[in-house]
């Protein structure tokens, strides 16, 4: 029961990770600029602005932010799954669906963090904290995605 909890636990952690990473305005950093998938936010003399990205290919940008938004509705997906899976699945089985699912979420955001690092960053500034949180993600959906694969349902 403990090692279930822990389980969603880490799951819902994830999926905040995943959240935050791909709305958070922090993927590349300068000390004027702050730009996520989205947008750019600017430092002027009255404040931050936001504005649209300028100069970033269409076609990368566009593969980032469909990547980055399906590993978190697979994310989410496979934790609903889980769940009725836990209800449905008959004793001894393997959480394989759950396991799929979560491995998918795991390669689109690997996808979306390694076209970013590959094509869209600047060359002056550095990789913020959403960048960093979305190879975390990466790191904890590929841990839950074998750890689903293994995972049997036991008798109590």
């Amino acid at each position: 029961m403990l090692m279930l909890a822990g389980i969603v636990v880490l799951h819902i952690t994830t999926i905040i990770l995943l959240l935050v990473a791909t709305i958070d305005n922090a993927w590349w950093i300068t000390d004027s600029v702050s730009t996520d998938v989205w947008g750019r936010w600017e430092l002027t003399t009255s404040g931050w602005h936001y504005t649209n990205l300028k100069n970033y290919p269409e076609e990368f940008l566009q593969a980032v932010q469909a990547t980055s938004v399906l590993a978190c509705i697979f994310a989410i997906l496979a934790l609903f799954v889980f769940v009725a899976q836990l209800f449905t699945l008959p004793k001894g089985q393997r959480f394989t669906f759950t396991g799929v699912l979560q491995l998918i979420a795991c390669l689109c955001i690997m996808i979306a963090a390694s076209i970013y690092t590959a094509e869209l960053r600047k060359d002056t500034g550095g990789f913020g904290h959403s960048y960093v949180l979305a190879w975390i993600s990466f790191v904890l959906t590929f841990i839950l995605a074998i750890t689903y694969l293994i995972l049997r349902k036991k008798s109590e």
